[in-house]
């Protein structure tokens, strides 16, 4: 009991906010590349590659097991779908940033839960009945969460703890935005419309071939092809496709390892075990995140809007997490499911079994 406890609800949230960390540190990285001058279209490429590359050998090992189903025609054109989305929000976020702002992209992906929340609920992946008490604290934590990601992105307050040093803000002022703020804006909210329907198709097929190693692997292949295809296009200069041993070499092979590969494999894991919902949760707990590890290691200044938001966030997302343990472990005894026919009343057995013989 105890080790299906920390298998199904104890490792899934210690990896994910591992993951959001790291995150974190990638989004760094990627951001001193791109001041560099390095094209986030050769970014994604490289990263990608770098990712299938390492995973080279997953779709290998896997058709050796005797559980998994066949690779057919209908899982690889749903791992297809699922590069053509994910190829479509990356190059869409880095362009909605280019056309606005860091701040902007970080304030619209706050969405990211309500949207998972719709979606999970069109696609019956979530079970929401009015009257029952987890329905309404998945709702409600969802809408406090998403309120706390915003007092943090858009509320600055007071300083509480002042920078002792210069650094570069992981999430830099609004009053940065340029001339196509309205462009930017819809590019990045395309994105992060796109993001639940990757989450939701994820799920879907972990469901069919639950092997994250052999999925994550044809997903990156299936994004570094689409995503070679559009960067050539936009690209035409060649020196723009060459690698220097810099900090563009580094983020581009810490993004492959850590990111496209790590990440995108805990990710389904982690919808498989837990569901769409939980993993997309973890969005707006990332800002909080990078207020922390700003504080603690860049030297930012800690606000109180942050202070706050990363309060009210932490509030909504245990919210949540309450409401889908309770879910979980059928305390709503009182509501029948939405998908299951209503119960009769119970008869003892005794009772049943004599009427069978009469």
């Amino acid at each position: 009991m105890r080790g299906r406890y920390c298998y199904k609800d104890v490792l899934p949230f210690t990896a994910l906010v591992t993951m959001e960390c790291i995150n974190v540190g990638l989004n760094t990285l990627f951001k001193a590349a791109t001041l560099k001058g390095m094209s986030y279209h050769v970014f994604v490429v490289y990263a990608y590659a770098i990712a299938a590359l390492v995973l080279l050998p997953a779709p290998f090992i896997s058709q050796r097991s005797r559980v998994l189903p066949p690779l057919n025609f209908s899982i690889m054109s749903k791992i297809g779908l699922l590069g053509l989305i994910g190829s479509s929000s990356q190059i869409m976020g880095y362009t909605g940033i280019n056309f606005s702002s860091p701040a902007l992209a970080s304030a619209i992906s706050n969405l990211v839960p309500a949207f998972t929340f719709i979606f999970a609920i069109i696609f019956r992946m979530e079970k929401v009945v009015l009257r029952s008490t987890s329905s309404k604290a998945k709702i409600l934590g969802t809408i406090i969460s998403i309120s706390g990601a915003f007092v943090v992105t858009l509320y600055k307050g007071t300083p509480i703890v002042i920078a002792h040093r210069s650094s570069v803000s992981l999430y830099p002022p609004l009053n940065s935005l340029k001339s196509n703020w309205v462009i930017g804006g819809l590019l990045l909210t395309a994105e992060y419309i796109l993001v639940p329907l990757w989450y939701i198709v994820q799920a879907q097929i972990m469901k069919e071939y639950p092997n994250e190693l052999t999925v994550i692997f044809f997903y990156n292949l299936s994004v570094s092809i689409i995503a070679a295809i559009v960067g050539l296009s936009t690209e035409k200069n060649s020196s723009a496709w060459r690698l220097r041993p810099d900090i563009a070499l580094v983020s581009v092979v810490c993004s492959g390892l850590f990111g496209s590969c790590l990440n995108n494999t805990v990710h389904a894991w982690a919808l498989r075990i837990k569901g769409p919902l939980f993993v997309s949760m973890f969005k707006p707990l990332s800002i909080a995140i990078a207020v922390a590890m700003g504080v603690m290691f860049l030297g930012d200044t800690l606000y109180l809007g942050s202070l706050v938001g990363a309060t009210i966030i932490s509030i909504g997302f245990y919210t949540v997490m309450w409401g889908k343990a309770k879910e979980e472990i059928g305390e709503d005894h009182g509501v029948s499911s939405p998908e299951s026919p209503p119960t009769t009343q119970k008869v003892p057995l005794l009772q049943s079994y004599k009427a069978q013989e009469v």
